[in-house]
């Protein structure tokens, strides 16, 4: 499934249940201004893998998900700045700067199993931790919301 359509400036309407929703300042939706996603589409978009310490988990954990530079690249995003916010509506403002091609993940995947919300699932935003201790900080830990289900993109 191709989540952007040959030639289209616009996304696929997603199929399965909604678990991301991306609004402000994009330029690819799929509704009046909104990109929705459900996990097919994300799944689509191409896999990244970070296996990396946290600490909310024991040992290295190996999380799976699209780049969140490649999820702002299909939504075509404009600003600089990305308002994340949970479920529970905790939320957290992250630099666009952050989503580089080696950077964090939208993670859906846990050590190869889907995350229920119970796991901080379906979505968690994943630094790759371990890389560098820029990303062992108080800062990049509170960008690293779990249960995600909507950005928006500001300027």
């Amino acid at each position: 499934m191709s989540v952007l359509p040959a030639g289209a400036g616009t996304l696929s309407d997603p199929t399965g249940p909604v678990v991301l929703t991306v609004t402000g300042k994009i330029g690819n939706g799929n509704t009046s201004g909104v990109a929705a996603f459900d996990l097919e589409m994300l799944e689509a978009m191409g896999t990244a893998e970070i296996t990396t310490s946290t600490i909310w988990t024991s040992g290295l954990v190996t999380f799976t998900g699209v780049r969140l530079a490649k999820l702002l690249e299909h939504v075509d995003a404009q600003g600089s700045t990305l308002e994340a916010t949970a479920i529970n509506n905790y939320s957290i403002a992250i630099p666009i700067s952050d989503a580089t091609d080696d950077g964090p993940i939208i993670a859906y995947l846990r050590d190869g199993k889907h995350m229920s919300i119970r796991d901080k699932g379906p979505l968690w935003i994943i630094y790759p931790y371990d890389q560098s201790a820029a990303y062992q900080t108080e800062l990049i830990y509170s960008r690293s919301i779990w249960q995600l289900d909507r950005i928006v993109v500001a300027d």
